[in-house]
């Protein structure tokens, strides 16, 4: 098996399509679970996964290898989920005041879509999905770095030193973002269960 190195200078030299195809493979998993850390639905991580390794096409050739590939790809899945998240809230509230002024004034009547769980999982529990949904709140609302600290420890194992390199950033910045995070999380989920 080729390093990564090796696969990347595969790519660039020989313009190997092949070589990519095995890049992707190496990192597709840890891309689509890195922008899940984000987003709610899996196939929109799924979409933000693919858009990753456009990216990633298209500019490896200005991958300078100071950091692993890992982190690199880390870095651009994270930035690629706050985008999406961030056109959704814009999406979201143009929606929103579409709906305010039409809402009286149309004969449709408005319906709320609510995702069920797969048939197949008859282990699923509402309860513990509402719980799930509670926390992806709190973890939603968390400040941007804060967010991506928390989801890169909890959800990816990435060591301080690996989550300072993909945020740029030192690891004392790390661990403090981690405190707050964990503290302010921690406030929010017992607002939620005392309401």
């Amino acid at each position: 098996m080729l390093t990564d190195s090796e696969l990347i200078e595969n790519i660039l030299n020989n313009n190997s399509q092949k070589a990519f195809e095995e890049l992707v493979n190496r990192y597709q998993l840890l891309v689509t679970r890195t922008c899940l850390g984000f987003v709610n639905r899996y196939a929109d991580a799924e979409d933000i996964t693919q858009e990753v390794f456009i990216e990633v096409y298209q500019s490896l050739k200005n991958f300078r290898k100071e950091s692993k590939l890992s982190t690199w790809l880390y870095r651009i899945a994270v930035n690629k989920s706050l985008n999406f998240i961030r056109k959704q809230k814009r999406h979201n509230n143009l929606r929103s005041i579409e709906n305010f002024f039409t809402v009286g004034n149309s004969s449709k009547s408005e319906s709320i879509e609510i995702a069920s769980p797969k048939s197949a999982d008859a282990d699923w529990n509402i309860e513990q999905e509402e719980d799930k949904q509670m926390l992806k709140r709190a973890i939603n609302s968390l400040a941007e770095n804060q967010r991506i600290a928390f989801v890169l420890s909890k959800y990816h194992d990435l060591s301080y030193k690996e989550i300072a390199e993909v945020m740029s950033t030192t690891l004392s910045s790390v661990e403090s973002l981690l405190f707050r995070a964990r503290q302010n999380l921690q406030s929010k989920l017992l607002k939620e269960i005392n309401k």
